[in-house]
């Protein structure tokens, strides 16, 4: 008597992950269509010995549409979006691992990876000089003002020179990073009348000006590890004759004579002379011919 015994394999075992809980460091500067994570190291085993089908979701918002999958039956998790650190510094991605389709009616095992991705901040930005405002809510560019000071004509100045809308100062935006900076006169410097102190960023006079014109100086600042990382300053300097003298007015009293009933911005006239308007006059001894 000769008896068959058929053993039929039952979907009874679910998928297994080999590291169900990894963790990857990722550059911010990391190009698109980077390998993050191996296939190797997310493949899932299944001792029913059937196909693996994986999903990747993401458990943080905002984050989702950065990192991706290969395939349905590829786990490899590669970069899909460009990273930006002043978004987001970390998310969490869960991997699925099914042994029937997502879109299967049949019975389903599923197994769970958890993978950590920690966004390292790069040197992606040249440096920012303040006061800056950010280009419309967009906190990766500032916008910066020229600075513009004075000086007097035919003086020396031992000190720094006062600028607007503040001194030169500026600062590396990537503040995990915050390379150092320096500063330089690149341009406009003629005669180098001015010099700019690298480290400090205050501007300082080396010798007097003989004439009225003015300066339009272009200071540089720089990273100090990366020289590439650069941005280029305006700095006006007007030259004005010294003023020694406060204006004065012409008259200590100004009598005027107003009529009633007239619209606003109306003359007023000088009191006993209804024809003539009053007029206010201001004089300095500094601009005699003014």
């Amino acid at each position: 008597l000769e008896i068959l015994v058929t053993v039929l394999n039952e979907n009874d075992n679910s998928p297994v992950f080999a590291q169900p809980n990894l963790s990857r460091v990722v550059p911010e500067d990391t190009k698109v269509d980077t390998a993050i994570v191996a296939r190797e190291e997310l493949s899932a085993t299944d001792a029913d010995l059937d196909t693996i089908y994986y999903e990747l979701t993401t458990t943080v918002q905002d984050t989702g549409g950065y990192f991706a999958i290969r395939g349905a039956n590829n786990p490899q998790i590669y970069l899909q979006k460009a990273l930006d650190y002043d978004k987001f510094n970390s998310t969490t991605l869960l991997l699925y691992a099914r042994d029937r389709p997502v879109t299967s009616t049949d019975h389903t095992n599923t197994a769970t990876a958890t993978i950590t991705i920690v966004i390292k901040q790069s040197d992606t930005r040249a440096p920012w000089f303040l006061p800056c405002n950010f280009l419309h809510s967009d906190t990766s560019v500032c916008i910066s003002s020229p600075y513009a000071g004075r000086v007097n004509i035919s003086e020396m100045s031992t000190e720094p020179l006062l600028l607007e809308p503040g001194p030169i100062y500026a600062i590396d935006p990537d503040y995990t990073i915050s390379d150092r900076i320096v500063y330089s006169i690149v341009g406009g410097n003629i005669d180098k009348v001015f010099s700019v102190d690298a480290d400090t960023g205050n501007l300082t006079m080396n010798k007097i000006v003989t004439s009225p014109d003015s300066f339009l100086l272009q200071v540089m600042a720089t990273q100090v590890s990366n020289r590439r990382k650069y941005s280029v300053a305006t700095v006006e300097i007007k030259v004005i004759n010294k003023s020694e003298y406060p204006p004065y007015f012409e008259k200590q009293v100004y009598n005027g004579t107003v009529f009633v009933g007239l619209p606003r911005r109306s003359f007023v006239y000088q009191a006993g002379d209804p024809s003539t308007p009053l007029v206010i006059t201001a004089l300095d001894k500094d601009f005699p011919d003014v």
